[in-house]
């Protein structure tokens, strides 16, 4: 074999078995740290997935046919069960680190992850001063407690005190259907080592809790259902909860309800007027089951009464 003839060969051998070994690398499948970053004026927001779960959509939703829901599902490129996003939200203000929800905490196998992200985000949880849960659902307060302790030992919770009142209340518990008395219970349960150490503290009405962080009653999906605004520099991010649940739904269609709302006409009425309002003055808007990182904009949809989600445009903090 002549020289060249010999590197051709050898080229080739080579090609071949790096060509092999990549193919044969194990695939990951694992995420990248649930965790994005931006800065709202002076303030800096840090989105946190705690994970996904189906959520069966056809079972969920009221005002709204099967094959209305599907269609909806269709344009979005989903079908149903559609894999929800649980996601918290950090403020950092300079002075304060405020972190909005929990998540699910150790209750299901694919959620459970604010913790990491957090710590994968830069912070530990000893650093959190303070919590703001916007409701007393288990996917939102789920986290406060690890291994039965607090998750955030230096921590004060809030809450609105129309939700402390209705999911803390023994006697609510004891007159709810049976089938519901375990979220009075997990409620209970969960907030008790903060009631225990003092650092539960409810608050009244539409309040600014630390400097640049306020809190608005959008009572409807629960009794005490409350959206947090963040400000700064002239800069406004609306964190709202379970506002809404299904954007390939809700987004075209805000009278579209869920099942467990506790007072469906009031959570309609509540979306409703925070959708015009978000649109028309074209401030940023988070929410717990938004796909992950979560945070956008609305505007108006360009026939019909419904709205657009645009999802922020990847930058990087500065």
């Amino acid at each position: 074999m002549n020289p060249t003839n010999w590197l051709r060969a050898a080229t080739l051998a080579i090609a071949l078995v790096a060509t092999h070994a990549h193919a044969s690398a194990p695939q990951l499948k694992t995420p990248a740290p649930g965790y994005y970053r931006l800065m709202l004026g002076d303030v800096e927001v840090t989105p946190l997935n705690d994970g996904t779960f189906p959520m069966p959509v056809g079972k969920l939703l009221t005002g709204i046919s099967a094959l209305e829901v599907d269609a909806a599902l269709s344009r979005s490129f989903l079908k149903d069960p559609v894999e929800a996003s649980v996601n918290g939200f950090l403020i950092n203000t300079g002075t304060k680190l405020v972190l909005i929800d929990t998540g699910c905490g150790e209750s299901g196998p694919t959620s459970g992850n604010l913790v990491a992200n957090l710590k994968a985000a830069g912070y530990q949880p000893e650093q959190v001063d303070e919590i703001y849960i916007t409701h007393f659902h288990g996917d939102h307060i789920g986290g406060l407690l690890k291994g039965g302790k607090r998750a955030f030992p230096n921590a004060v919770v809030r809450a609105s005190q129309q939700e402390a009142d209705f999911w803390l209340s023994k006697a609510n518990r004891d007159a709810a259907p049976a089938d519901r008395r375990d979220n009075f219970q997990h409620a209970m349960d969960l907030l008790a080592p903060y009631v225990a150490a003092g650092k539960f503290k409810p608050f009244a009405g539409d309040v600014e809790l630390v400097p640049g962080v306020s809190a608005q009653a959008a009572f409807g999906h629960t009794p005490g259902h409350t959206v947090y605004v963040v400000q700064s520099a002239g800069q406004k991010l609306l964190l709202w909860g379970d506002l809404m649940h299904v954007a390939a739904v809700q987004f075209p269609d805000p009278a579209v309800a869920v099942r467990f709302d506790s007072d469906s006409p009031s959570a309609v009425a509540q979306r409703q007027k925070i959708f015009a309002d978000a649109a028309d003055k074209g401030y940023w808007v988070a929410g717990a089951h938004l796909p992950f990182p979560a945070v956008g904009h609305l505007r108006a949809a360009a026939e019909g009464s419904g709205y657009v989600f645009v999802p922020a445009n990847y930058g990087l903090p500065h």
